[in-house]
């Protein structure tokens, strides 16, 4: 790893500890809640302690003013709800245009297990490739998704951050097993930084007790995107997980602390 590459993930992280939010979703879903006046929500988030967000390429000019001094992470590849398969993530940019646009890292989706398996693959290798050329870190989303695969079964998503360590990535976003003791085997599958997917949203408690449980297993800390831009505070429940990831306080003292409802 170069020196570019750990300078920058010092700036997408606190101490090795990764509160990413991504609001790359409006390619993907259209301008939902949350990403329509996505300035107000990048703001939000990142006074609520986000570490860093993540767009395309192309939401870079509403960004860069309201991000706060925060890390900035451009996603390379993408699909919509309303193509033929949304899990046949096409390229959307390139490391060299996530530089120009001023990011700080680069990720990219795959689905490990899928028909679109081998050519995701590819495309990872070949970003891995251009971004240690240029420095900048690469987050693999590696999710296990594919026919019969269980997306939250530990042996598969302890291969799916495995293949995103081989390809060369630098910090790996992934599914939650359900608990604790199920999510110490996909830690352990890697010596990369494992953080975990947000998912659908569930009630603050949901959220904050599933940070709580992955950071009690090893996990470096999550990649979460609507549970939080599409809460009817951002500022607060991104405080909270900002609390169990960077303050190890119980779920209940992060809900506390963030002015949250204990069953909001």
């Amino acid at each position: 790893m170069n020196t570019g590459v750990h300078a920058r993930l010092d700036r997408i992280s606190t101490e090795g500890r990764y509160l990413v939010v991504p609001m790359d979703h409006g390619i993907t879903l259209g301008a939902v809640k949350g990403l329509k006046n996505i300035e107000s929500t990048i703001s939000a988030v990142t006074r609520g302690g986000a570490d860093a967000v993540l767009t395309q390429k192309g939401i870079a000019p509403r960004v860069h003013p309201h991000k706060n001094g925060r890390g900035y992470i451009i996603h390379l590849n993408a699909s919509t709800v309303i193509g033929p398969d949304s899990n046949d993530k096409r390229m959307t940019g390139t490391v060299e245009e996530a530089v120009r646009a001023g990011a700080d890292a680069v990720s990219l989706h795959l689905n490990v297990g899928s028909n679109y398996e081998p050519k995701q693959l590819e495309d990872l290798a070949r970003v891995t490739d251009d971004a240690e050329r240029l420095g900048i870190p690469v987050l693999a989303m590696a999710y296990a998704r594919g026919p019969d695969i269980d997306g939250s079964n530990p042996e598969a998503l302890g291969h799916a951050v495995r293949l995103a360590e081989e390809a060369g990535a630098h910090v790996v976003k992934t599914g939650y097993s359900g608990n604790a003791e199920t999510f110490e085997h996909v830690v352990e599958s890697t010596r990369l930084p494992v953080v975990i997917a947000g998912g659908s949203r569930g009630t603050d408690r949901e959220t904050v007790e599933m940070v709580r449980g992955a950071m009690d297993a090893g996990a470096a800390g999550v990649s979460m995107g609507r549970s939080i831009f599409q809460h009817d505070d951002p500022e607060a429940i991104t405080r909270a997980v900002s609390a169990v990831l960077h303050d190890d306080q119980s779920a209940e003292e992060a809900i506390e602390h963030a002015g949250l409802g204990i069953e909001a």
